[in-house]
């Protein structure tokens, strides 16, 4: 089944064919495109996707969405005033033609790791969609919606931003049926300031909601007050919350092999799953996730026998072993909560225990106390040595007693060496840090280990 004809995607921007195709999917990177894909050819600040449609031609794209013809091209294109706005235009007519059941996500930490769990889950009640990677920024969103098979039963999507208002802009094109903020923690702080403005940003999603719609908000924040608050504001049908003190409950989780046993009582359903990834933030996620399905009508039991499936993302959790080092890569993305969730699975772990850590980034004029803060959570899951780069985290190197400092750098390539020559067979090593900390470094030594 064809995703777009150029009849539908002239109807839809109101922009000119040179001809007659139909695609298959959507792309705005010549480096991923699939032979059939439309080629969207943004205009970045550094970038100008129109210099790259002849390549993507070359890859066998189906058509591409363009603002001027390029030279040397001779393959199908949909013309639009601005391609941005010609891509949204897509998302929102993809929207109104599906009867998809819609889930978004949002929240400081756990987005993508959540709506993974809920892509697996729903693919077990029915054909699903989700956004992929984190594709949920102003380009992200409208491309992942845009690209929804007009036939498939649950869609998927992860909504982000940095600053007001683009959350709201963003769940406008989603429309969702339930909306799940999965935690509010110090994140972007360079931006809002402190979390009660972040709340109110994240819940920007509720406003949204189709009629009818339900918000899910995380009982165990802090902020879940104010969540439930601006929901109501928004006019929301309902609001159930989740955790252990939720509506939807999570009762236990016990470690089991590479995964954990998850316990949850969800709306009525006792929850007995297995989960085939580790952590107390997986096992918050995991009864979000399900709470959604539950809100969706679905069935909920088949949905969590699914979860074994699921195991930690790159970069976020996924464990390796290089040369008898079990590895921690957490090295995407990093907040003073993601932090702790990271440390805990550490703590879990066997072996002497070691983290390398790098610059917690955005953090605002909180950032020296924020890194400095991270001591307490490493002492209390008996981290035993910490290597740290970065200028953030000097801080934090600061505030180690002795004993439990491994090596400071400046940055990720200067630290690596000192990772290498201190882990030895049989230690649990936890990377973690902002992706633009380039925590990445230490993985890919890590990994050349073996």
């Amino acid at each position: 089944m064809s995703l777009w004809t150029s009849a539908e995607a002239v109807t839809a921007t109101l922009g000119k064919d040179s001809g007659d195709f139909t695609v298959s999917g959507l792309s705005i990177d010549t480096r991923t495109l699939k032979p059939g894909d439309l080629f969207v050819a943004l205009q970045g600040d550094n970038r100008d996707g129109h210099d790259f449609v002849k390549a993507a031609f070359e890859a066998k794209a189906g058509a591409a969405l363009v603002t001027r013809t390029p030279d040397g091209v001779t393959g199908a294109l949909l013309t639009v005033g601005h391609t941005q706005r010609g891509l949204e235009d897509l998302a929102r007519a993809a929207r109104s033609r599906s009867n998809a059941k819609i889930v978004a996500v949002t929240g400081s930490a756990g987005k993508t790791t959540t709506k993974e769990i809920l892509a697996i889950a729903c693919n077990a009640l029915g054909r699903t969609h989700a956004s992929a990677a984190s594709y949920n920024n102003h380009w992200g969103v409208p491309l992942s919606l845009a690209s929804l098979p007009r036939d498939v039963e649950y869609g998927i999507f992860e909504v982000g931003m940095n600053h007001f208002g683009e959350l709201r802009n963003l769940v406008s094109f989603v429309r969702p049926h339930v909306a799940l903020v999965t935690t509010i923690a110090p994140a972007h702080l360079e931006f809002f300031g402190n979390c009660e403005s972040i709340a109110d940003a994240k819940s920007e999603i509720f406003e949204g909601l189709e009629p009818g719609g339900a918000a899910l908000i995380p009982a165990d924040s802090a902020y879940a007050d104010r969540l439930t608050a601006r929901a109501k504001q928004a006019k929301v049908a309902r609001i159930v919350s989740f955790g252990e003190k939720g509506e939807a409950k999570l009762i236990s989780f016990t470690a089991d092999g590479t995964g954990m046993r998850v316990k949850a009582d969800i709306l009525g359903t006792a929850v007995d799953a297995y989960v085939g990834a580790p952590g107390a933030h997986i096992a918050q996620n995991v009864v979000g996730a399900l709470a959604a399905i539950a809100l969706l009508d679905g069935d909920v039991l088949n949905a969590a026998a699914a979860l074994k499936n699921f195991t930690a993302l790159k970069g976020r959790g996924a464990r390796f072993e290089a040369n008898g080092i079990s590895v921690i890569d957490e090295s995407y993305n990093a907040n003073p909560a993601s932090m702790a969730a990271a440390m805990a699975l550490l703590g879990a772990s066997s072996g002497r225990k070691i983290a390398v850590l790098g610059d917690m980034l955005e953090m605002g004029e909180g950032a020296a106390a924020h890194h400095a803060g991270l001591a307490a959570p490493l002492a209390a899951n008996k981290v035993d040595l910490v290597f740290a780069c970065g200028a953030q985290m000097k801080s934090l190197w600061d505030a180690l007693p002795n004993a439990q400092r491994g090596a400071y750098a400046e940055n990720s390539k200067l630290l690596a060496p000192h990772v290498m020559a201190a882990a030895k067979p049989g230690d649990t090593v936890l990377v973690k840090g902002s992706n633009g900390a380039k925590m990445s470094v230490i993985i890919e030594a890590l990994r050349g280990a073996n």
